[in-house]
């Protein structure tokens, strides 16, 4: 994973970003019953916000992950984390996590809070794995969320 870039995205990278985050989030419409979030975001102004990083495959260039993270006063937001379908199993999802966490040590924060909706479980798999512990579970709306975080040290 080594040879893997990741960097700010840019203007042109906006539609690499909708076709990875729809690749990644539209196989959860029908289970949860609602488009997810993230495929209604507003990428291009994520993108001019500096919130979006991608990563490039190494030989083609292509964006083939991504997250959008948000700084805040206490903690870094971690909004969306992206893999494309094609690319789970490859060690992508890791790498965008630990940039995260370099991330938000970098800005000096202390911690990195995310939710996942509750009904896509394979999430509550991977997270805790990778140190993120429950912090509570909130429905708003249509959605049922578990809101997770992990304090740095």
């Amino acid at each position: 994973m080594t040879d893997h870039t990741i960097r700010p995205a840019v203007a042109a990278d906006v539609p690499a970003v909708k076709a990875v985050i729809d690749a990644a989030f539209s196989p959860y419409i029908e289970r949860i019953g609602v488009v997810p979030v993230p495929m209604e975001a507003d990428h291009a102004a994520n993108v001019a916000a500096g919130k979006v990083f991608v990563v490039e495959a190494p030989r083609t260039g292509r964006v083939t992950g991504l997250v959008v993270v948000e700084p805040r006063e206490d903690h870094l937001y971690l909004d969306v984390v992206a893999v494309h379908p094609e690319e789970h199993g490859t060690g992508l999802g890791r790498l965008l996590l630990e940039f995260v966490e370099a991330h938000a040590r970098a800005l000096g924060l202390p911690e990195i809070r995310l939710y996942t909706n509750a009904m896509m479980w394979e999430n509550q798999k991977i997270y805790p794995r990778f140190g993120y512990e429950v912090a509570e579970r909130r429905v708003t709306g249509p959605y049922d969320r578990i809101h997770y975080r992990k304090r740095l040290r």
